[in-house]
């Protein structure tokens, strides 16, 4: 099988490319940026968020060839920049009309990347949220409305053009190849080198809890969807999956094991939520269990530590590291 990846210089793409390699299937990958971790995926460099020319075989001036699926994952992923810089959120969109345009054009089905912001808050803090709760009004954030509208416009797709799709909601995929601050700057790698260096840990929110998915584990589920939805199975053509941990964790105690894993002392720094930001997310995965067969596997008591010995900053496990009291500041 060979599977166009968009975004395969990203996290979940860089992982789901080396997986789909792994398993003898063939990968091209676009992204506007090489991929800094690995020179095994081969990437053509374009910029998705613009109206291209399409074939069936072309994007833009990308020759794609003969492809056998899709996997649609780039966009612009950080939530409070694109409240900032709304139109950004709208870049988004055009990627997913690109992205939908080939699958349309080359007769292949194609999985978009959704999210957990499209939920907006749960209406109870801590009940796990299915599929069915997400609802534009609620929309918390331009990045969680155009989420929405990359959803309706590839059901619309599968309406007029019998275009096979599912859609993936992921929540705060972490693990490897996601550290590099420079680009990106995501919560966990912030939390570790505050920590480190022995500096506050700034908090939005308190009370936040939000569910915190291992990269294998997303990948497995992403996998699996991809296999149902080239088999064109029905419980997959067309519906909506939450890939998540099905836990919901504090931040305030995601930063107390990044303390414990690196035998430091966690200072933190407690502020006001930003606006568009959700405050409490725990995911319903029982859809994506029954249908595809997810379990995730690695809890963020055990994924934290993996994580953080990836990036080489610890060498132990978590059980051995001693207990570390949070001590609140002010920023």
């Amino acid at each position: 099988m060979r599977v166009l990846v968009t975004g395969s210089s990203g996290q979940i793409g860089t992982n789901l490319s080396l997986r789909l390699l792994n398993e003898g299937h063939e990968v091209l990958g676009l992204d506007n940026r090489p991929n800094t971790w690995t020179d095994a995926i081969p990437t053509q460099l374009i910029d998705l968020a613009q109206v291209l020319p399409l074939t069936a075989t072309t994007l833009g001036s990308v020759e794609v060839g003969r492809i056998d699926a899709m996997v649609h994952l780039a966009a612009h992923a950080k939530v409070h920049a694109l409240v900032e810089r709304p139109l950004g959120a709208v870049e988004n969109h055009l990627m997913v009309a690109n992205a939908l345009e080939l699958a349309r054009l080359a007769s292949v089905p194609v999985i978009l990347a959704s999210s957990r912001e499209v939920y907006g808050n749960a209406p109870v803090r801590g009940t796990p949220v299915p599929e069915t709760a997400a609802d534009f009004r609620n929309a918390p954030s331009p990045y969680a409305a155009m989420k929405l509208a990359g959803e309706a416009l590839a059901a619309s797709y599968l309406r007029c053009y019998g275009t096979p799709y599912a859609v993936i909601r992921f929540s705060n995929v972490y693990g490897r190849y996601d550290n590099d601050l420079a680009r990106l700057e995501r919560m966990l790698w912030i939390f570790a080198r505050n920590v480190e260096e022995q500096q506050p840990v700034r908090v939005f929110g308190a009370e936040k809890m939000l569910d915190f998915t291992y990269v294998d584990d997303a990948v497995d589920g992403l996998w699996r969807c991809l296999d149902r939805l080239v088999a064109g199975d029905s419980r997959a053509v067309g519906e909506t999956f939450n890939l998540a941990c099905g836990e919901g964790n504090r931040l305030v105690d995601v930063a107390a094991l990044i303390g414990r894993t690196l035998d430091q002392p966690v200072s933190l720094a407690l502020e006001d939520s930003r606006p568009g930001e959700v405050l409490w997310y725990v995911a319903d995965i029982s859809k994506a269990r029954e249908r595809l067969g997810y379990v995730p596997k690695v809890s963020v008591h055990e994924g934290i530590p993996r994580a953080l010995e990836w990036a080489g900053m610890c060498d132990r496990p978590v059980a051995s590291a001693r207990r570390v009291n949070l001590i609140p500041s002010t920023p």
